[in-house]
């Protein structure tokens, strides 16, 4: 009875997780402008506002997940926010180089999702913030205004970043305000150490247990990341091959054991401290 009870759960949780991956949009561009970017070194973007709102609300708890204090933020530091979303949508990202890019469209995303918290906090989960019946988050809602678009978050992560960089270490850089998410880093993204940052991004959510870990049965499970976003990782044995090469000793022995991954698993609740 009991191997029967954990099989049910187990294909009740890979049903789930074909569902979620149904509502995400393809990563087709949105638009060719999205994909120009200037010679190195292109224009400069400031992002000194997001240090220092990372800075004074950011910190990383006994677990190694990274909580933002959405409770303390101050009018001012609200503001402060805002302003520098406003300035960020005012920057032609054509002018910038491709690392300059990717890094302000990251920041950009990271930013707008505090943003989109704080206006609707207290919650318990981002998925919580919809506009209509069911808990679909707030990702299709029209947020930001670049080059003369009005674009949603899912625009800017499934329509420009992932399309027009072909970097599957986005995944690792931009955060949804989940606790399962990878960590919202301590600084803003930048170009001039955009790929060290990824790697190391990379290398510490695989090795965490948010990204893979040997359950007590002895069965793999990783990140619905993983599911969600299979087509930029390859094929199932090109992902098990790569967290392979990228976890922990462990996690590292069990997949080359199995060679597969048996489940996916994920933290929706708020990032909250």
């Amino acid at each position: 009875m009991i191997r029967i009870v954990a099989l049910v759960l187990l294909l009740t949780a890979a049903a789930c997780t074909r569902v979620e991956r149904q509502f995400l949009p393809e990563p087709t561009l949105l638009g060719g402008e999205f994909a120009r970017f200037a010679e190195a070194p292109g224009a400069t973007v400031d992002h000194a506002p997001w240090d220092a709102f990372l800075a004074r609300y950011r910190s990383v708890d006994e677990a190694g997940i990274a909580r933002l204090a959405y409770a303390e933020v101050t009018p001012a530091d609200r503001a402060a926010l805002d302003g520098y979303i406003a300035r960020l949508a005012a920057v032609d990202p054509a002018r910038l180089d491709r690392d300059t890019a990717l890094a302000y469209w990251i920041n950009l995303y990271n930013a707008v999702t505090v943003a989109i918290v704080l206006d609707a906090y207290p919650v318990g989960s981002i998925r919580d913030i919809s506009d209509g019946p069911l808990p679909t988050g707030p990702w299709d809602r029209p947020v930001v205004s670049v080059a003369g678009r009005r674009l949603s978050l899912n625009d800017i992560e499934h329509r420009i970043i992932r399309p027009a960089f072909d970097e599957p270490r986005i995944h690792y850089a931009v955060n949804c305000a989940a606790a399962g998410c990878p960590n919202l880093q301590a600084t803003a993204w930048r170009g001039a150490d955009l790929v060290a940052r990824l790697t190391e991004a990379e290398r510490r959510y695989v090795t965490d247990a948010r990204g893979v870990r040997v359950d007590a049965d002895g069965r793999v499970s990783a990140s619905k990341i993983y599911a969600w976003f299979a087509e930029d990782f390859g094929t199932h044995a090109d992902l098990v091959a790569y967290l392979a090469t990228n976890a922990g000793p462990e996690e590292a022995a069990a997949l080359g054991r199995h060679r597969r991954i048996d489940r996916y698993h994920y933290d929706w609740s708020l990032n909250d401290r």
